[in-house]
């Protein structure tokens, strides 16, 4: 069982403390006896504990900075929404393959943003341009925010702000269990809460820091006994051995847990495992003793949609790898909408 994250040091942005959750957390911190650290800014952090960038990196994704985010500007997002709504970035899990091992680069550690009403504002305005058309906001595009929320409870408070409005929706995914407080968030049906699942060979051996697969299946049925609308987001799907029994195996766990009502209006959402060439140094420098299949020899190579190309499966192996998750979803969810595969 992961234990819910805990930072070993925390360092604070001195204007973050006119902001009740500032001081909250500060205060919650302080009484838990951990190291506080001022910091200009929370680009900024510098000295790092460690000897080398091995021990440097662990420590980073241990240190959690509670700051302002001062560009309230958001991302349009990925397939999955209109925008990108900004509570956090970072992550405490070490997934191998994760991309923000790029987009992150130097700056591995966890920022939290205090100056949630402003963010709120700003969603606001982008609900408003939109309406009466509904926009829907991506909570999790640069971190796993259900894993440092018991903490800041930042989404909760989302989650209810979405929970009241008209036009908007909210949406996120997390590899992690720590659900209890978002339960009796009154989220009004508004919140899609997604859970990204694998099989248990790619959370073994790629997914250190993370829940296992049974307590995501636990926490989902939770979620959804707390009426939330509930998806699966199952990523990166990796080509390995036996991988056509290991992903069935994951959908009849799924299956076998799930309970009827919570089928109903479910949705799925299939990516790849891709990656590029900075990624890949990045992993090796980070997990040097990484089994993740990097040969690029052995993919295709797509452009992205920011001139960034990456190496993706063959177009049979996406062909084979679509039939037999999408049969397997139909067989065993078929009341389920499949959004996309990418």
């Amino acid at each position: 069982m992961v234990k819910p994250f805990v930072p070993q040091l925390v360092y604070v942005e001195p204007r973050a403390l006119e902001y009740p959750l500032g001081k909250e957390l500060i205060s919650k911190f302080d009484n838990m006896g951990i190291d506080i650290r001022e910091t200009t800014s929370h680009n900024q952090i510098r000295n790092l504990p460690g000897d080398n960038h091995f021990q440097k990196y662990r420590t980073a994704k241990s240190t959690l900075v509670v700051g302002i985010r001062k560009t309230l500007k958001f991302d349009t997002s990925k397939p999955s929404a209109e925008y990108a709504i900004p509570f956090a970035t970072g992550c405490m899990g070490h997934c191998h393959y994760c991309y923000l091992q790029t987009t992150m680069g130097s700056k591995p550690y966890i920022r939290t943003y205090v100056n949630i009403d402003e963010i709120f504002d700003a969603a606001e305005e982008y609900m408003e341009e939109r309406a009466p058309e509904p926009t829907r906001f991506e909570a999790s595009c640069t971190s796993d925010i259900v894993g440092v929320d018991h903490l800041t409870h930042t989404l909760k408070k989302a989650i209810e702000f979405f929970g009241k409005s008209e036009h908007g929706r909210l949406r996120f995914v997390t590899k992690f269990a720590h659900v209890d407080h978002l339960l009796d968030a009154k989220h009004n049906g508004r919140t899609r809460f997604r859970f990204s699942i694998n099989d248990d060979y790619v959370i073994k051996y790629f997914e250190p820091g993370t829940s296992r697969l049974h307590e995501r299946i636990e926490a989902a049925v939770k979620v959804a006994e707390a009426g939330y609308p509930l998806g699966f987001i199952v990523a990166p799907i990796y080509l390995h051995e036996g991988w056509k029994s290991g992903y069935k195996e994951m959908f009849e766990k799924l299956e076998a847990a799930l309970p009827a009502f919570a089928r109903k209006d479910l949705t799925f959402e299939m990516i790849q495992h891709r990656f590029t060439k900075p990624a890949k140094r990045v992993i090796q420098e980070n997990y040097p003793m990484t089994k993740l299949e990097l040969d690029e020899s052995k993919r295709k190579w797509k452009w992205g949609r920011y001139g960034i190309g990456k190496y993706v499966y063959t177009n049979e192996e996406q062909e084979d790898i679509k039939d037999t998750l999408g049969n397997h979803i139909k067989h065993y969810f078929p009341e389920a909408k499949i959004e996309y595969f990418t």
